[in-house]
């Protein structure tokens, strides 16, 4: 081997980039004094653009594609080293090879809270992020604008940037758009696109295309969404008379259920009846089932609570359905008015299953020695 093929051994054949990063924006092909072999080979892969830098200047680009470097191939190169017809030497030139493939899921998002006013709350204070999306759409102008000589330029040194130009456009848009802060949801697909718009421009100015912006959430401070949450919760309630109601038969069941016995559900059907009244009269509503009237009294001075029935409770079975729980006095009337006889069926605490009123120790004295047929009968 000459030393002539020694020394051109040294100078590069091949030039390409595969990119295993999924961040890297633009990437300098690394050489020792920059020097390149005449008819070395340029490989640029989908998604990638090389372009060749002269002492500062910038000169060729190269979209994908494989190339075979010589003066046919370089023309701004060739014009900028006036090389004659026939060069073959070697010459020195940076390679940068700049991603053209979409950079997504970049986070935008406000640092501090927008001001607006609202038509329906007022002032507001709201905060906004999303993802948007970028790609190269001009090597040349973003190597001469962002890059400059950085060898490796990844989208971490530009995020900060178009994050705040986002969050400029946006409060512009948001404040001017008029849409009330309870319907922004339904508009978030507009505004991306409406910013989209708006802020293309200033993207372009770097090279860069803005291919798309996502707002994902709009929100207001934690002490506003609060109170909506109070204003929901009384709007799901609805009738407040009604909903007190169904407060106190639930207070009746859970009494009726205590496995304390018959005397601590006792104790919970005259709290609930009492707690029924005092609702019930504080909401100018009826009073429970099965609560007298209590006169009306001041609002700051409820009626006391009846004192608890004596001895067991009893829920009987009338129409196929169950109705109850009775104490005695009420089950002595149900009695007398023939509702209640020894074979209705019963049930208290402590029985395992439905027993004929008859069978009940506690309920049999309630029917007492029962007359013989009447002659003729």
């Amino acid at each position: 081997m000459s030393l002539w093929d020694r020394l051109m051994g040294e100078f590069i054949d091949v030039i390409d980039w595969v990119d295993s990063s999924n961040d890297t924006m633009v990437w300098r092909f690394e050489r020792h004094g920059n020097e390149i072999k005449y008819g070395a080979k340029l490989t640029v892969r989908e998604g990638q653009t090389a372009v060749f830098v002269n002492e500062g200047r910038l000169a060729d680009v190269f979209p994908p594609g494989m190339y075979l470097l010589e003066t046919k191939n370089l023309p701004i190169l060739s014009t900028i080293l006036h090389w004659d017809h026939g060069f073959q030497s070697p010459f020195k030139a940076e390679v940068y090879f700049v991603s053209t493939r979409r950079f997504t899921d970049l986070k935008w998002g406000t640092k501090n809270p927008i001001m607006l006013r609202d038509a329906e709350f007022g002032p507001v204070r709201l905060r906004a992020f999303g993802t948007y999306e970028v790609r190269v759409a001009d090597p040349t102008r973003f190597l001469r604008e962002i890059v400059g000589t950085d060898g490796h330029f990844t989208t971490d040194e530009l995020t900060d940037q178009l994050r705040n130009l986002i969050v400029s456009r946006f409060a512009t848009v948001l404040g001017a758009s008029g849409i009330p802060a309870l319907d922004l949801a339904a508009n978030y697909q507009t505004l991306g696109r409406y910013v989209t718009d708006k802020i293309a421009g200033d993207f372009l100015a770097y090279g860069i295309e803005l291919t798309n912006l996502l707002v994902e959430n709009v929100s207001l401070p934690p002490e506003v969404e609060a109170a909506l949450d109070r204003r929901t919760s009384m709007g799901v309630v609805g009738d407040l008379d009604r909903y007190t109601r169904f407060q106190s038969a639930e207070a009746l069941r859970t009494a009726a259920a205590n496995p304390g016995g018959a005397a601590g559900a006792g104790v919970g059907i005259g709290a609930g009846v009492a707690m029924g009244q005092t609702m019930g009269a504080a909401l100018g509503g009826a009073a429970p089932w099965g609560a007298r009237s209590a006169p009306q009294q001041p609002a700051a001075t409820p009626p006391p609570p009846p004192p608890p029935p004596a001895g067991p409770v009893f829920w009987i079975a009338a129409k196929g359905e169950r109705q109850g729980p009775f104490d005695m006095g009420t089950l002595k009337g149900l009695a007398r008015e023939g509702k209640l006889t020894p074979d209705t069926l019963v049930w208290t605490d402590g029985m395992e299953g439905w027993e004929k009123a008859s069978a009940a120790p506690s309920l049999s004295v309630l029917f007492g020695a029962m007359p013989p047929p009447l002659p003729g009968a």
